[in-house]
């Protein structure tokens, strides 16, 4: 059995344990968010009384807190809070505090729902590095100085890997970005190192972009664009 696998230079093995890796991947991937929740709940629940009581001794010192006072407290704490940054305004201004504002912003956080509606895309990370991420938005720029000269860019959303979720938003020319006809689950299959492969990369021109100029296009980043 040994050497019939060695004949066949060991493809049926790999291609199991390809497999299985593949399953142990996506089976931590799911399991790493829901075990840190449940930490967080237990750590936060188990010291609950112990936090809400020194909260409890700053609006009443010297007074004795008892038992399940201080977690109410802290719960009561939460509450109002969460009143207060839902229907008030409150939330819009300290949306304007340098840094701390990033925690009350209003925009969209990425999903794997809303990556799942966005265009993926290779574009030019830079001169010698094709990569993979989605299409969020294009703009249009106005050179300064220079009223007929426009700029068309794509903002691009770069994942980092294993998280695919947590990334960056790059501004691309457009020249230097490709659609993909691929579906976001291929290219997220795709990214998780690999383990799972489209059988192929379909490239889309732009729905402004002629054959000719799309087929140049690719060629000067080393795409070979199937015309058919």
């Amino acid at each position: 059995m040994f050497n019939y696998l060695a004949d066949e230079e060991g493809k049926p093995m790999k291609k199991f344990f390809k497999n299985q890796a593949g399953y142990l991947l996506y089976g931590f991937i799911f399991w790493l968010p829901i075990a840190i929740f449940i930490i967080i709940v237990w750590y936060a629940f188990a010291n609950l009384e112990a936090i809400g009581g020194e909260i409890g001794h700053l609006f009443f010192p010297g007074k004795i807190i008892y038992p399940g006072v201080a977690s109410l407290i802290l719960l009561l704490i939460f509450l109002s809070t969460g009143y207060l940054l839902r229907k008030t305004p409150i939330n819009k201004f300290f949306s304007k505090i340098p840094v701390l504002g990033l925690f009350f912003g209003e925009g969209q956080i990425m999903t794997f729902e809303r990556l799942s509606h966005l265009t993926p895309c290779l574009f030019l990370y830079s001169p010698t590095c094709i990569s993979y991420g989605w299409i969020i938005s294009e703009e249009k720029i106005m050179i300064s100085g220079e009223n007929n000269h426009q700029v068309n860019l794509v903002n691009v959303y770069y994942p980092n890997i294993p998280t695919i979720i947590t990334g960056q938003i790059f501004a691309a020319k457009k020249e230097t970005v490709v659609r993909l006809s691929n579906s976001s689950k291929q290219i997220i299959d795709l990214l998780l190192y690999a383990f799972k492969s489209p059988d192929y990369i379909k490239y889309l021109p732009w729905p402004d972009e002629d054959k000719e100029s799309f087929i140049k296009r690719a060629k000067n980043f080393g795409l070979n664009v199937c015309t058919e």
